[in-house]
């Protein structure tokens, strides 16, 4: 288990080149697009960053050492071409853009405080760079410093009168001879599992296909509700959350933590003898790491602490939505509980309630209420207020994004979140897949959070008693 340790330097310099702007293919639609009740929400308006690592391709089990790529006009492309990342990368950009044509459009909240996007095919800004070292003194990024990955996805200027660009794409070179793919994506336009329906479409029409094998699909007006008449009433009450004395701190540490298949399953095995349940990962794991924050940011255990669940949504509609939909579809599942009893309490009871809260978002009278909920919040022009005392987790394992995604180097060796401060505070945690140039942990997961410096050492000890579950009190 690592935290990226802020460097002094970048061991490397990077060569940017010029951004350009990839237009679609051929000549799409121009229309304004509405936004569903859930893209809507004002917390999302956020780019998400994430990169792809792919190792150097090997032609020596090519027949005849050549490698051919069907290219956009039917002609192939020779082995210069068709090894070289960028070119492969941005012409097939250019034709997904044909299916996917609101993504080179622009993104825009009016005076009317409806999110639009006007699809004018503007163009995704593309930057191609290169880096004088190898992805293996990097480590393929696994574990690296927020400060190490950062240069490998970019920033676009803000919004202008026009609106802002909701997906930008970085192809960084290698001198190994591989490469990696940064992108940034707008949460209001992508959840997790359409952006992996994006990702893929891109890949499969990089390596040949002639359209993606799922056709992407708008139609944001089915999750759009009906206000509540009932007034909002914010879920949380911010007077009675528990504080930290780590929060006056500003520098924020960004941390990697390896959980193997074997301590997983020690995990599960430990809960189940203490209450006879059975959990799945995420019950068990999520219960762990929130009471494990808690306990590196030392809050107070009279007051109260709260943890959030993203459920996707898309199979628990009716109707349910088609396939090809790739806005925001998940819904929040929230336990709240006293400090005292996370922090003292049974962690399977913690479990228990994480079972029971995902069994109630996953019914259709929840998901429908939460969605007229936020609708009548969208119209008053008001959110839910985030806080340190609140923990949300997503599961990245299950959305698809590091299946299928070849561009001809075969899969990604690694993906990663770029962490960021989001919403104004830290307290959003990710589970994703682990590298796979390790072996030992194959069938384990990656932890991804931040916390101010002062706590993480705390966590980090919290999360090396993983590995000590034949100790009672590693579940004390």
């Amino acid at each position: 288990m690592a935290t990226g340790k802020k460097p002094n330097d970048l061991p490397f310099l990077l060569e940017k080149k010029e951004v350009v702007l990839v237009k679609p293919a051929k000549p799409t639609p121009s229309e304004v697009l509405s936004f569903s009740t859930f893209d809507n929400d004002p917390n999302l308006e956020y780019d998400s960053q994430i990169i792809y690592v792919y190792r150097a391709k090997s032609f020596s089990s090519v027949k005849g050492g050549h490698h051919d790529l069907v290219s956009s006009k039917g002609k192939t492309h020779d082995l210069e071409l068709s090894s070289d990342p960028v070119t492969v990368i941005s012409d097939a950009l250019s034709r997904v853009l044909v299916y996917y044509y609101p993504l080179a459009g622009k993104l825009k909240r009016d005076s009317d405080g409806e999110l639009r996007l006007n699809c004018n095919s503007s163009g995704v800004p593309f930057l191609s760079a290169s880096a004088n070292c190898e992805l293996s003194s990097l480590d393929y990024l696994d574990g690296v410093a927020a400060e190490v990955a950062k240069p490998f996805v970019f920033d676009w200027p803000g919004e202008d009168d026009d609106g802002r660009h909701p997906l930008i794409l970085q192809v960084t070179k290698f001198s190994c001879g591989g490469f990696t793919v940064g992108m940034g994506l707008s949460h209001s336009v992508f959840d997790g599992a359409g952006a992996s329906q994006f990702y893929r479409a891109m890949t499969e029409l990089a390596t040949g296909k002639t359209e993606p094998s799922v056709k992407p699909v708008w139609e944001r007006e089915r999750l759009v509700g009906k206000p509540t008449k009932t007034p909002f009433q914010n879920p949380i009450d911010k007077s009675s959350l528990a504080t930290s004395p780590h929060l006056q701190f500003a520098e924020i540490e960004h941390g990697f933590f390896n959980v193997n298949r074997e301590t997983i399953k020690r995990l599960k095995t430990s809960l189940m003898k203490e209450c006879g349940d059975e959990f799945t990962t995420v019950e068990a794991l999520s219960a762990y790491v929130w009471r494990s924050r808690f306990r590196a940011l030392q809050f107070n255990s009279d007051g109260k602490t709260v943890f959030c669940l993203t459920v996707g949504c898309r199979g628990r509609l009716n109707p349910p939505l088609p396939d090809g939909y790739y806005g925001n579809a998940w819904i929040d599942a929230f336990v709240t509980i006293m400090g005292k009893d996370l922090n003292e309490g049974p962690l399977s009871r913690v479990c228990k309630l994480i079972k029971e809260s995902k069994k109630i978002a996953s019914s259709s009278d929840y998901l429908w209420n939460s969605i007229n909920m936020y609708e009548r919040m969208r119209r008053e022009n008001k959110k839910i207020e985030m806080d340190n005392a609140m923990l949300i987790v997503t599961d990245w394992r299950q959305l698809g994004l590091v299946e299928e995604v070849d561009f001809g180097w075969k899969g990604p060796v690694n993906l990663i979140p770029v962490p960021g401060i989001m919403f104004g505070y830290f307290g959003l945690c990710s589970f994703i897949s682990p590298s796979t140039l390790d072996p030992a942990m194959k069938g384990g997961l990656r932890v991804v959070l931040s916390l101010p410096a002062t706590a993480m050492a705390k966590f980090k000890e919290e999360m090396d008693a993983l590995l000590n579950l034949g100790d009672d009190k590693a579940l004390a």
